[in-house]
């Protein structure tokens, strides 16, 4: 205080505290959380391992394997007989597509945030979970080249769970639909698949994810981080970030717009997948699933290239543009889900041979080859 008792009058306290019963507490909980970890990390294994396990994968939206009475493509052979669609240059073992709705809510998308906490809860423990498998799998492809099959499944499903989210929410806001509870694949318009390698080389393992990788991470960054500055405050500099990310100024324009218009620009949706597409790629490889080097290449849409070459595609999943459940589906006329459907998808009389690159009516999804007695096109 001044020397005349004025103010201001400051006091400066430090108190501190001893107790013998401090470091045998510390030294409980440290041994405690040592043998519950031991204990916790067999367990979720365990899990991710059982929850892996399961037949083969379900078609994905715009696709019928089962229909055609053929077992699912594997890359790269169904893609090298095929052939790779004209102007598809990157055809990548991690496919990501997504399907928009054409009749999205105006509004519904400002309360997005709240109704996905639910998910947001469960994928904290699946991302946990995540973490820890892939540690187990940089083990396991170390010494024996193979990533563990269901541990494999696990963490494809993991980010396709995440895929589906954030395609119903904040990176792309391409549906109403709510996204399923499930690892697995669904009719969901939106969908994610990596094809099991069934060797991995052993020396990549040590750089691809930190060293290998760095050029695409530092793009990822750029796409979905934020800008940084230094802000004096409380006599002291500190960071903080300023404004959003571009993946989330995009999907704030396309909100803004459907919010006022009610309708989805096409190619910014377009655009939009192809980012997401860029960064789900990216985590296929630093997640150590593939050997391939992802392309530094944008291929925008809601089909991925490798789809499009190697699986026929049927009609959309239930809801609008469904066959028989909407009169402005694809298969009335309509325009359906947003890269499902089109010429082909409204009767044969519309098809012509120039119109047989990408299939897209029912057709495609019955196939040429469906014994008798077993075709389920819907009648025109």
């Amino acid at each position: 205080m001044n020397a005349d008792a004025s103010p201001p009058t400051a006091v400066e306290l430090k108190a501190g505290a001893r107790s013998e019963l401090l470091w045998p507490v510390f030294v409980g909980l440290l041994i405690g959380g040592v043998v519950f970890l031991l204990i916790g990390i067999p367990l979720i294994v365990l899990g991710a391992a059982g929850l892996g396990r399961g037949g083969p994968p379900p078609p994905m939206p715009g696709q019928s394997w089962a229909a055609a009475g053929a077992a699912a493509p594997q890359f790269p052979a169904a893609v090298a007989a095929a052939g790779a669609p004209p102007g598809s240059a990157a055809v990548y073992p991690a496919r990501l597509s997504g399907y928009l709705d054409p009749k999205l809510s105006r509004w519904l998308w400002l309360f997005k945030w709240f109704l996905a906490i639910p998910h947001f809860i469960v994928l904290f423990f699946l991302w946990f979970a995540f973490g820890v498998v892939t540690i187990v799998a940089w083990f396991a492809i170390l010494f024996t080249g193979r990533y563990p099959r269901s541990l494999f499944n696990f963490n494809v499903g993991v980010l396709r769970w995440s895929w589906r989210v954030a395609f119903y929410s904040y990176a792309a806001l391409g549906t109403d639909t709510y996204p399923p509870f499930t690892l697995e694949r669904t009719d969901y318009p939106a969908d994610f698949d990596v094809d099991y390698p069934e060797k991995l080389s052993r020396g990549l393992v040590l750089v691809k994810s930190w060293l290998l990788a760095i050029p695409h991470l530092l793009i990822v960054a750029l796409l979905t981080g934020t800008a940084q500055t230094w802000v004096y405050r409380d006599g002291r500099w500190a960071q903080v970030g300023v404004g959003v990310s571009l993946l989330g100024l995009l999907v704030l324009i396309a909100g803004v717009v459907l919010l006022f218009t009610g309708a989805y620009a096409r190619g910014l949706f377009d655009f939009l997948l192809g980012l997401n597409r860029w960064i789900y790629r990216v985590w296929a490889y630093v997640s150590l699933m593939r050997d391939e080097y992802p392309p530094f290449h944008l291929d925008s849409g809601p089909r991925d290239p490798g789809d499009t070459a190697a699986i026929p595609p049927a009609w959309p999943p239930n809801g609008p543009g469904a066959p028989g459940g909407d009169p402005a589906g694809p298969t009335n006329g309509g325009p359906g889900f947003y890269g499902i459907g089109g010429p082909a998808a409204r009767g044969p009389e519309k098809r012509g041979p120039e119109k047989r690159e990408t299939p897209a009516g029912p057709e495609a999804a019955a196939g040429p080859n469906i014994p008798p007695g077993q075709d389920n096109r819907p009648s025109h």
